[in-house]
C-alpha cells in the first residue's frame, strides 16, 4: 500500500469584542507559541502567551493534483486507540488509487469525523486525534457538534423565506413523514453509535433532531436518561420542505427512467475520468493515421516473449526512442499561453481495471533496457489492479500509448489527455495485401496506428516525421534489444 502523510494542527479562533487580533503561531508537537499583536491603539503593549495545543485535526489528504474529495475506505485505528507518529491511522481512496494516511503526532484516535464509505472534500476534518487520554472526551464532543453543524449548513445553507412557506408546512417534521410508511436507513454521526453501544441503547428506536433526521450525541443521551437534550430546544433545525421542493422541481425536469433501469453514481475514479474527458475537449486536436508493417516486430516478440517481454515494453520502447527525436510531440501546454520540452520522456499506458480506467507510467522508457522495462511494467500493472500506485507513478506522463489491438480492434480513436502533447491509438496487427514500388503484391501484417495531437504545438508536418521515424523502429526492430 503506498503511503501518503497528512494529519495536520488546528487553528484555535481566538476572538476580541473590543479589538481586531491578527497571530502568528509556530507549533511543535505539544507547545504553539503565540504572539499577538492589537491593531487598534497605539498605547496597546505587546503581550506573549503560551497556548497548549490538545486537540488536533486529521484533514482529508490530496492525494493527487486533480483530487477535490476522497473516500474513507475503512480506518484501521478505532477511536480510543493510541497512535505514534508515523503509523497508519485510515484508508483513503481518492481519483486513481487507495492509500493509508498516516499521523505526524503521538496521541490518541479521539473521534472519527468521516465514517467508512462516507466522502468528504479535501482539507475537511475526517478525525480528531487527542494528545492525552483525559482530553479524549473532550474531542468526542467537539466531534459531536462540528459532524452536526457541518451537515446543517451543506444541506440547507439558508434558511427559507417565512412569508412563503405556509405554517402547516413548517411545523410538521419532513424526516417522519418519509419514512413513516416503510422501514428507514439509520442515520447517525460516528459518536452517536458509539454512545448507543456503550449505554446499550437500540439506536432505530431513536428519533433524531439532526437535519433530515439524523441521530446525534444528544438524542442517544436523552434516549438513555443521561442528559437533557439541548440541541432540540435551542437550536432546532431549518425546515427541508423548501429544499425538498427545489429536489422535486429538478427531478421532474430530467428525462424518466426507462424500466427496470437504476441510477449507478460515479466512483471517484470515473469522475476523475469524467472531468478529464470534458476539460480535453476544450483543446484544439487534430489525427494522423499510419500504417506500420509488423512482420519483424512479431518476430521478435516471439524471440523475447519466453524471457518475459510483452509487446506493450516493445510498443513503448519504440514510441520512447521516436520521441527522443522529436521532442514537440513529447511538448506540453497547460495553460494556453506557452509550452514546454520535456526532460523525460515518460511513457503512460492506459490500463482497464475493475471500475474504471488508469494509465501507469514508464517512465525513461527511451533509456530503459527493454528487460528491465518489461519487468517495470509488470510491477505497475500489479499495483493498478490492487490500486496501490502511488501518485508520481500514474500522474507523471508525457505521452501516453493505448493499444486494443488484443481485443481485434484494428482503429480507433483516442481522447488526448490533459496536460500532455499526443497519445497513441494502436490497433491489432492483421494480415494485409501490400504493393510494393515495383508493383507487385504480397501479404504482410500490418497495424494501424492513430495519434491524436494538440494542434497548438504540434503540427501536421511533425506528427507526419514522428510516425515515419516510429515505424522505421518497428519495421527494423533490432534497435529496441540494444
Amino acid at each position: 500500500m503506498a503511503v501518503s502523510s497528512s494529519s495536520f494542527l488546528s487553528t484555535t479562533s481566538l476572538t476580541n469584542s473590543k479589538s481586531n487580533i491578527s497571530f502568528a503561531s509556530s507549533i511543535s508537537p505539544s507547545l504553539r507559541s503565540v504572539v499577538f499583536r492589537s491593531s487598534i491603539p497605539a498605547t496597546s503593549h505587546r503581550r506573549s502567551m503560551t497556548v497548549r495545543s490538545k486537540i488536533r485535526e486529521i484533514f482529508m489528504p490530496a492525494l493527487s493534483s486533480t483530487m477535490t474529495e476522497g473516500k474513507i475506505v475503512s480506518w484501521i485505528k478505532t477511536e480510543g486507540e493510541k497512535l505514534a507518529k508515523g503509523e497508519s491511522v485510515v484508508v483513503v481512496e481518492s481519483d486513481k488509487a487507495d492509500m493509508d494516511v498516516e499521523t505526524f503526532y503521538d496521541g490518541y484516535l479521539a473521534a472519527i469525523v468521516v465514517g467508512e464509505g462516507e466522502t468528504a472534500p479535501v482539507g475537511t476534518a475526517i478525525g480528531l486525534l487527542a494528545e492525552t487520554e483525559a482530553e479524549i472526551e473532550e474531542a468526542k464532543t467537539k466531534a459531536a457538534s462540528k459532524s452536526s453543524s457541518s451537515v446543517v449548513e451543506a444541506v440547507v445553507p439558508s434558511p427559507p423565506p417565512v412569508t412563503s412557506s405556509p405554517a402547516p408546512a413548517i411545523a410538521q417534521p419532513a424526516p417522519v413523514t418519509a419514512v413513516a410508511d416503510g422501514p428507514r436507513k439509520t442515520v447517525a454521526t460516528p459518536y452517536a453509535k458509539k454512545l448507543a453501544k456503550q449505554h446499550k441503547v437500540d439506536i432505530g428506536s431513536i428519533a433524531g433532531t439532526g437535519p433530515f433526521g439524523r441521530i446525534t450525541a444528544s438524542d442517544v443521551e436523552t434516549a438513555a436518561g443521561i442528559a437533557p437534550s439541548k440541541s432540540s430546544v435551542a437550536q432546532p433545525p431549518p425546515p427541508p420542505t423548501p429544499v425538498a421542493a427545489k429536489a422535486t422541481t429538478t427531478t421532474t425536469n430530467l428525462p424518466p427512467l426507462l424500466p427496470d433501469s437504476s441510477i449507478v453514481p460515479f466512483t471517484a475514479m470515473q469522475s476523475a475520468v469524467s472531468k478529464n474527458m470534458i476539460e480535453s475537449l476544450s483543446v484544439p486536436t487534430f489525427r494522423v493515421g499510419y500504417p506500420v508493417n509488423t512482420d519483424a516486430l512479431d518476430a521478435l516478440y516471439e524471440k523475447v516473449k519466453p524471457k518475459g517481454v510483452t509487446m506493450t515494453a516493445l510498443l513503448a520502447k519504440a514510441a520512447g526512442m521516436a520521441l527522443a527525436q522529436h521532442p514537440v510531440v513529447n511538448a506540453s501546454c497547460k495553460d494556453g499561453k506557452s509550452f514546454s520540452y520535456n526532460a523525460n520522456i515518460n511513457i503512460a499506458v492506459a490500463v482497464a481495471i475493475n471500475g474504471g480506467l488508469i494509465t501507469p507510467v514508464l517512465q525513461d522508457a527511451d533509456k530503459l533496457d527493454l528487460y528491465l522495462l518489461s519487468q517495470k511494467w509488470k510491477e505497475l500493472v500489479g499495483k493498478a489492479r490492487s490500486k496501490q500506485l502511488q501518485p508520481h507513478e500514474y500522474n507523471s506522463g508525457t505521452f501516453t500509448l493505448s493499444n486494443l489491438g488484443m481485443f481485434g480492434v484494428d482503429r480507433f480513436d483516442a481522447i488526448l489527455p490533459p496536460g500532455q502533447g499526443a497519445i497513441m491509438a494502436v490497433g491489432a496487427s492483421k494480415p494485409t495485401v501490400v504493393a510494393d514500388k515495383d508493383g507487385f503484391f504480397s501479404v504482410k501484417n500490418t497495424m494501424l496506428v492513430n495519434v491524436t495531437a494538440d494542434h497548438r504545438i504540434v503540427y501536421g508536418a511533425d506528427l507526419a516525421a514522428f510516425l515515419q521515424t516510429f515505424a522505421k523502429i518497428i519495421e527494423n526492430p533490432d534497435s529496441l534489444t540494444l
